[in-house]
């Protein structure tokens, strides 16, 4: 990966996962690749890189089907978005530019766990819950539920564990071009009714322009 473009700050990465929250599981076992998409959450301080949790259903067989001894992918993709060379203003003058996409995205590795024990996966899907209904005028709580009720769904799930082993994050933004392009690029996108788009403009300005080599401070 290009220096200008890996992000390995921690913190950057746990925020990013945290604000994305929903991933991509891929493992490798008995049925050769498989791939489920699942709401995460995120415990930064456990382990030295921290711990993903999450739950798939029972009826999918990636759970007892991935080989606990070969490292799981979790991937999140954040923002993302077209680059037309219209945005560059080099382009105007030689002509040399092609399109691209910028994006953000962070690769999380580790060896999986699975929980079946309802104590623990009550616990993952309270946390999940509480994340995504807070700051709602009335949050909806596990417990709102009748508790049999709850106890019928949670046998048809099962929980994932990752401890992250390593983690990667790649903020592809243009780093590598001129300042002029650059701002032509983030100006592109701010003028998008996307608001997927805007969002990257905006992360994009939060970078420190790229100075004439293509550096990131």
């Amino acid at each position: 990966m290009p220096g200008h473009f890996r992000e390995e700050r921690t913190h950057v990465l746990h925020d990013t996962i945290v604000r994305i929250g929903f991933g991509t599981l891929v493992t490798y076992g008995s049925d050769g690749l498989v791939a489920t998409h699942l709401p995460i959450h995120l415990e930064p301080n456990e382990g030295p890189l921290g711990t993903l949790y999450g739950h798939i259903a029972r009826a999918n067989t990636q759970w007892k089907t991935s080989a606990k001894d070969i490292e799981s992918l979790l991937s999140f993709t954040g923002p993302h978005a077209y680059i037309s060379p219209s945005f560059y203003p080099s382009k105007r003058e030689n002509g040399r530019k092609v399109p691209t996409w910028n994006y953000i995205a962070v690769q999380a590795y580790g060896a999986i766990e699975t929980i079946e024990a309802p104590a623990p996966l009550l616990g993952i899907v309270t946390r999940l819950t509480d994340k995504h209904e807070a700051g709602r005028p009335h949050p909806w709580r596990v417990d709102d539920a009748p508790p049999k009720y709850i106890e019928g769904l949670l046998r048809a799930i099962v929980g994932i564990r990752m401890p992250i082993a390593r983690i990667e994050g790649k903020w592809k933004l243009g780093q590598n071009l001129s300042p002029a392009d650059f701002e032509g690029a983030a100006a592109g996108l701010e003028a998008s009714d996307t608001e997927r788009e805007r969002e990257l403009a905006r992360i994009m300005r939060s970078l420190a322009a790229p100075d004439a080599g293509g550096a990131r401070s």
